[in-house]
């Protein structure tokens, strides 16, 4: 998402960060397959792990949850604003039919990091053109 947008020249419009529901990678970079997925794309990925907090909810106009077990945990950290601004991250994908979980790409054969890769790019391709008809950027 963050290549997206200073494709469009938005970085000054638009805030990205992502965080997960669990502590456990906290601090660590993305796994290194998938670096070399995005590098082979041109896309960067130079952020650090980090754990969503009830806070986030007001810093921030979306949430985006990955899959529904995501989704749970983030509603249960607080309902109210969840209800709000907490969104199934593959609704944005044009694409999507059936259930809007990003699958997880360590069970996706040879090519699950490409696959997922190019759905999340989907999705941020979809929430962009959202974000842009929504708001005055």
């Amino acid at each position: 998402m963050v290549h997206l947008i200073e494709k469009r020249g938005l970085s000054g419009s638009v805030q990205v960060e992502s965080a997960g529901t669990g502590a456990w990678h906290v601090g660590e970079r993305a796994d290194p397959r998938s670096q070399e997925t995005a590098i082979k794309r041109g896309v960067p990925l130079p952020s650090r792990a980090r754990q969503f907090t009830a806070v986030d909810f007001t810093r921030f106009d979306y949430v985006l949850a990955m899959d529904r077990s995501n989704f749970e945990a983030l509603r249960d950290l607080d309902e109210g604003a969840a209800e709000k601004r907490l969104y199934m991250f593959r609704n944005f994908d044009p694409t999507v039919s059936g259930t809007p979980d990003v699958p997880d790409p360590y069970y996706g054969g040879p090519n699950g990091f490409d696959d997922v890769f190019e759905l999340c790019l989907r999705a941020c391709e979809g929430l962009l053109e959202h974000v842009l008809t929504n708001h005055e950027l």
